[in-house]
């Protein structure tokens, strides 16, 4: 029995391919490629090749998804390199549970050539693509001079493009939004010594003047009508069990930490046997787990101890299930306890995390009553809410949820009619969204197939690594009351009437794409590609031509041809407008310095992103 730590083998172009020139980028399309061992796995490929010497067969135990079926299949490689004649068979798994694990030896299979093939062309295409396109843009902008010319590489990523998209597209959202007055009517009426604030059913008008006359008309009606009263239980459900991407939106916007921070304590907690493994799509347990039993350890615990032990006693309940099951690991959740003093501060706060969301999944829905009371008014509706909260239970050990009790309404009977005490029209003006937080960005990443669960921190943290992007804390959670209907803020038009509601939990973390990174994809949006190497798409389009792969529809040929084809299109389209490329970017050489000065003095002086700032002054 033995292991290994990831991917055995690198891929890499031969030796005369190696010099960055413009000239040979193009042929990086087609240039042979050497797949081997990487330097520091060495050791680790030798020992399984020494094992295999002596062994009948082997069965391999690697995670049951794409990435662990191509490891096995370098597994199986390097045992046949001592052994030619070996069994090859796998054990499919997805927990840990004995039961499951001995179900699992009893039951093994080949491997899955299919799987094995897709990954295969996700390395060779994120290879070829990124030198191509990394040699060619870096090349042609530090011949531009100035701080660019100082051997600096930048990068281009199938999947690391599409992400400053994101950041960027959401920038001029901000930076082009106009501001749009709105109109509303708000009614007031004090009963019981309670204020009770009624809302008006259309929210608001952007017309002054029809605003106006619906308000004169319910003046002059002077009294309100009681048409709906309605009481009803309500409930605010526990969370799913926990994800990848839900850890890391969640720890970005709970934890105060970056994704990949979040990741890398994860992983360490798992290392040391305190967590299962956090790289998951799973968000529903196996029936056949043992909840009960992990629940049972987290019963020392001074905090939540007690709130375990009530699940014990009678109060778990089995955990909603999602909609997804990578076949590979449950959700993320608590192994071992460990005394949460002798943690690291971070690491205490993450394992907190877990546990907590573990034991919440397994709390029953929090219950309250809810009250609607419905009124006319002139011929409008007008609508007052209260909310009652009568069993917190998983909020109980699960603070990372708010729902509290709201306004308490007085006595109303259906028909009856009041004289409302006030009522008021009001006025404001529509704000717009905030740039793009963290949790954000990975959600949008996630709706858009650009990286995997266990790739999206890394894709993050490489477009602050090239200085593609900035970050600074967004303090106080909402900007105002977010626009109304939907934005018309490209990049080149006016902002419109809409905003995204902010997030509302306090301070995280929120990107600011530099001149540079700003630069590079109006660049190539400036190029006119049939699909822009800055949106999604291609990407997305990749993903899932891989996973027809992996079910039988396409071939592995195919699918290298498809997308080769598409990105060397882009690329001699790109080589055609350089000159383009070159106009949007040589502003950039005089100017880059210059506002990434500004934008630390900003960031330093912590000054509100509500008012605007203006990265491109001079571009």
């Amino acid at each position: 029995m033995t292991s290994v730590i990831g991917h055995l083998t690198g891929t890499e172009f031969p030796s005369q391919y190696k010099k960055w020139q413009i000239s040979t980028c193009q042929q990086l399309f087609e240039a042979p490629i050497i797949t081997s061992v990487d330097k520091d796995k060495e050791s680790i490929a030798n020992n399984i090749t020494q094992q295999a010497r002596f062994s009948k067969a082997l069965f391999i135990w690697t995670d049951c998804d794409r990435e662990g079926e191509h490891i096995g299949s370098e597994v199986r490689q390097a045992a046949f390199a001592g052994n030619p004649r070996l069994e090859v068979k796998r054990a499919v798994f997805s927990n840990t549970e004995r039961a499951h694990v001995l179900r699992a030896a009893q039951n093994p299979i080949p491997l899955d050539e299919r799987q094995v093939n897709a990954v295969a062309a996700r390395i060779e295409l994120d290879l070829r693509l990124g030198a191509v396109f990394t040699r060619f843009q870096t090349l042609i902008l530090q011949a531009l001079g100035g701080d660019l010319a100082n051997d600096r590489v930048i990068s281009y990523g199938s999947c690391q493009f599409p992400t400053l998209g994101f950041v960027v597209d959401r920038y001029f959202r901000v930076k082009n939004f106009v501001p749009e007055q709105f109109w509303s009517i708000k009614v007031m009426h004090r009963r019981e010594d309670m204020d009770v604030t009624f809302l008006w059913r259309r929210h608001r008008l952007f017309d002054r003047m029809s605003a106006v006359i619906i308000f004169e008309r319910c003046l002059a009606a002077r009294l309100a009508k009681v048409t709906k009263l309605q009481k009803k239980p309500t409930s605010k459900w526990r969370p799913l069990p926990l994800t990848t991407v839900e850890l890391q939106k969640l720890g970005s916007r709970f934890l105060r930490m970056d994704s990949q921070r979040v990741m890398k304590i994860a992983e360490d907690l798992y290392n040391k046997g305190w967590i299962s493994y956090p790289r998951t799509e799973t968000d529903q347990f196996d029936q056949g787990m043992d909840l009960r039993r992990l629940i049972e350890k987290q019963t020392q615990d001074d905090a939540w101890g007690p709130h375990a032990q009530e699940l014990l006693n009678g109060a778990f309940r089995q955990p909603r299930g999602g909609r997804n099951n990578d076949q590979a690991h449950p959700p993320i959740h608590p192994v071992n306890y460990v005394a949460p003093g002798s943690l690291e501060a971070d690491d205490r706060r993450v394992y907190e995390f877990v546990v907590r969301r573990f034991l919440a999944c397994c709390s029953d829905d929090a219950k309250g009553e809810s009250t609607t009371v419905e009124i006319e008014f002139g011929s409008e509706v007008f609508l007052a809410s209260g909310l009652l909260v009568l069993q917190k239970n998983y909020l109980l050990v699960y603070p990372y949820d708010k729902w509290e009790s709201s306004q308490q309404l007085p006595q109303f009977t259906v028909g009856e009619t009041f004289e409302p005490t006030e009522a008021n029209l009001t006025e404001g003006k529509t704000t717009p969204p905030g740039y793009l937080t963290e949790p954000e960005l990975i959600s949008l990443m996630d709706a858009n197939g650009i990286g995997t669960d266990a790739t999206m921190a890394e894709h993050i943290a490489k477009i602050k690594e090239r200085e593609y992007v900035m970050t600074q804390s967004r303090g106080g959670g909402g900007r105002g009351e977010p626009g109304g209907r939907g934005s018309r803020g490209s990049r080149g038009g006016r902002g419109g009437r809409g905003g995204s509601n902010a997030e509302s939990s306090g301070s995280v973390q929120q990107f600011i794409p530099t001149t540079l990174g700003v630069a590079l994809i109006e660049g190539y949006d400036s190029i006119g590609l049939d699909t822009s190497l800055g949106k999604p798409f291609l990407r997305k389009e990749m993903e899932i031509k891989m996973k027809e792969i992996c079910a039988g529809r396409k071939s592995r040929n195919d699918f290298m041809q498809e997308t080769l084809e598409q990105y060397r299109d882009a690329f001699v389209r790109t080589q055609q407008q350089v000159e383009l490329l070159r106009a949007v970017c040589s502003s950039l050489a005089r100017t880059m310095k210059k506002s990434l000065t500004a934008m630390f003095y900003r960031l330093v002086a912590n000054t509100s992103l509500v008012k605007e700032v203006d990265l491109l002054a001079e571009y």
